[in-house]
């Protein structure tokens, strides 16, 4: 063999072998995604299920009846303004918020309070002198959202820096009334640095307490999903010969058919489908060791509607036909 031959045959092989490199590449990626993907969507029914609890509900009320703030709760992957429908429509947040580049101001300085993965508080302030701050709540060792709290001065309003405000207003094209907004800011709430620190600190105490919380919930969410898919499997096993659809049997699991294809997939590694034609297939083999069964007899009595889908499912699922597979039954006996 040449060399050139040689090199002729590497350069071939690499050739082949790259399409299946980026397959695997591909499917790795996939994977990742879908994972991500799994654990965003959970993360965010424990935020649901954070939101609505009456503990937040009581201390969102206490909190905003102390300190005159508005607090806001919101999963890592969302956003939303911190006062969330909760703000006084004439308060200066609330007329700014009007305008498309004071809002996207606003939104960029919320990012930023967010945006570092850390277990600290971040706060930002934006041009118009209001702070943001989001404090970090946790489900086991990663984010699960942000306490969000502000729209609040740390500094007393004065007349130069309502002046440069209304100048970067008016850049912008903005036209409103400046009374109004000159008594809105002048309105606006103020604490002192140290008063704003220790208000942080305690919402980073309440924010242990969800995450305690959020730890429990995600427990209980994985023992709840523990038990349907058991409770789904059990009910396929013994009602295998009956007609069986995902709807009914995502009733029986007490779940929504969406989250049960989600979670039927994720505790048994095949689509709903796939494993109900196996759970029969496994069935039927054992029907099979019986040579005074028909065939026929045996794919009806493990619940297959026709003998056409029997032997295509057989086929895929065992490698040999149904009737192959009887045939061979007599020297696998013989083996042992």
């Amino acid at each position: 063999m040449t060399a050139g031959t040689l090199t002729e045959r590497k350069s071939l092989a690499r050739a082949d072998s790259a399409p299946m490199r980026r397959s695997k590449r591909s499917g790795l990626i996939r994977n990742a995604r879908g994972r991500a993907t799994t654990a965003r969507s959970s993360d965010q029914e424990v935020m649901v299920h954070l939101s609505r609890s009456q503990i937040f509900k009581d201390y969102e009320q206490a909190f905003s009846e102390a300190m005159g703030l508005p607090l806001n709760i919101r999963a890592h992957h969302s956003w939303s303004p911190a006062h969330h429908g909760k703000t006084d429509d004439d308060s200066f947040a609330a007329i700014l918020a009007r305008f498309n580049q004071a809002r996207a101001a606003c939104l960029r300085a919320q990012t930023d309070a967010s945006q570092e993965l850390a277990s600290t508080t971040r706060t930002a302030t934006w041009f118009a002198g209001l702070s943001e701050s989001a404090v970090p709540v946790y489900v086991g060792d990663h984010i699960l959202g942000f306490l969000e709290t502000g729209e609040v001065m740390l500094k007393n309003p004065t007349k130069k820096h309502f002046a440069s405000i209304t100048r970067q207003l008016r850049a912008w094209g903005y036209k409103t009334d400046w009374k109004q907004l000159e008594r809105a800011y002048f309105r606006s709430c103020v604490l002192s640095p140290i008063r704003y620190r220790a208000m942080l600190r305690l919402l980073s105490l309440f924010a242990q307490h969800l995450s305690i919380l959020s730890n429990q919930l995600a427990v209980r969410r994985k023992n709840d999903e523990s038990t349907n898919m058991t409770r789904a499997r059990k009910f396929i096993e013994d009602h295998q010969a009956e007609p069986l659809s995902l709807g009914r049997i995502a009733q029986v699991a007490n779940i929504s058919r969406h989250y049960f294809c989600k979670m039927f997939k994720k505790a048994t590694g095949m689509n709903f489908t796939d494993y109900l034609s196996r759970v029969r297939v496994e069935k039927s083999k054992t029907l099979l060791l019986n040579p005074n069964s028909r065939i026929s007899e045996v794919a009806f009595a493990c619940g297959f509607q026709s003998m056409t889908n029997f032997n295509r499912e057989f086929k895929r699922i065992v490698r040999r036909s149904p009737t192959q597979f009887r045939e061979s039954l007599p020297k696998l006996r013989r083996a042992t």
